[in-house]
């Protein structure tokens, strides 16, 4: 039998997290672009990737500044580049979808719901801002909504599934994005392979619990049986004791600064930091690391000379 291969994502800036809070997070697109290549270098075979404006690392839809680092990583490695269109609950549709629909990547996230996504619990650890938005957008997930309705994810299929033949990385926050997700393949609208990326410890999503992992493996094994790959992230301190537990169930693995700034008790100096990290735990547990050649193989992928960039 050949031995299991794991496909480690890396997410390389997101949005959640803010340049007070660490000053490895990359901002700039030399900066994301130098974290995602030596992510990449580690062994990360799928990079997801937000944009931040330079000036000040606030969240950007722009996608000028997407192609300020797109190509450059293209370039320098083999990596599955894989572009959000969650961008921020801040955003509409229209601009999350801007440089995805310029770009035409293999992959691109895709939130399976609307939904609470609560920030706003990070502005209780005292620090001071080096800038006035950083404060103001945590503070505004208070009263707002992370919009992803039928109708948006509809669009997101057509646009950017059926138009550009880019598969997805489909978030799940909970349960009910699994049946969604369902939805949508009884309608034709998604075919396996499926890449469905578990979510925890977002406030207002399912909760970082070992119980509420296997939980929902056991309903996407119900609903998708064989037609989908399941990978895990986790937000914070829950991040590498969850993913260990998704890589023992036979799962994926997604680290990144944009899930927690932290390697082990200490600040990540980099996103490669913890890449090398869950490869040493999945040395342990003896499975292969996925290539970018053989997670394109595993997802189906359309291939990196296929893209816009």
């Amino acid at each position: 039998m050949a031995p299991r291969k794991v496909i480690i994502t890396c997410a390389v800036t997101g949005s959640v997290h803010t340049p007070s809070m660490s000053p490895h997070l990359p901002v700039t697109p030399d900066q994301i672009a130098a974290d995602a290549i030596a992510a990449a270098e580690a062994g990360a075979s799928i990079l997801h990737l937000h944009a931040r404006d330079p000036k000040d690392g606030r969240p950007t839809a722009d996608p000028d500044v997407f192609m300020q680092f797109l190509p450059r990583i293209k370039q320098a490695t083999d990596a599955v580049i894989n572009i959000t269109t969650g961008g921020s609950s801040l955003m509409t549709l229209d601009q999350r979808l801007a440089a995805p629909l310029r770009a035409e990547p293999e992959m691109c996230s895709l939130n399976m719901g609307s939904m609470n996504f609560a920030l706003f619990p990070m502005l209780d650890r005292p620090r001071e801002w080096q800038h006035e938005w950083e404060p103001k957008l945590l503070e505004a997930t208070r009263d707002t909504i992370f919009k992803n309705t039928f109708a948006d994810m509809e669009t997101v299929l057509e646009r950017l599934g059926k138009g550009c033949g880019t598969r997805f990385e489909f978030e799940c926050y909970d349960v009910g994005h699994l049946y969604s997700l369902a939805h949508f393949r009884d309608r034709g609208l998604v075919s396996g392979p499926m890449f469905i990326q578990f979510v925890f410890g977002i406030l207002g999503g399912i909760g970082a619990d070992p119980d509420n992992l296997v939980h929902m493996k056991r309903i996407a094994d119900k609903l998708f049986d064989d037609s989908y790959q399941f990978s895990v992230l986790a937000a914070g301190r829950h991040q590498m004791p969850m993913i260990s537990i998704a890589a023992a169930m036979g799962g994926n693995v997604r680290v990144g600064l944009e899930d927690s700034l932290y390697d082990g008790r200490q600040l990540a100096k980099s996103n490669a930091d913890q890449v090398r990290r869950i490869r040493s735990v999945l040395d342990g547990l003896s499975p292969d690391v996925a290539t970018p050649t053989e997670a394109r193989e595993m997802l189906a992928l359309k291939g990196g000379d296929r893209v816009a960039f």
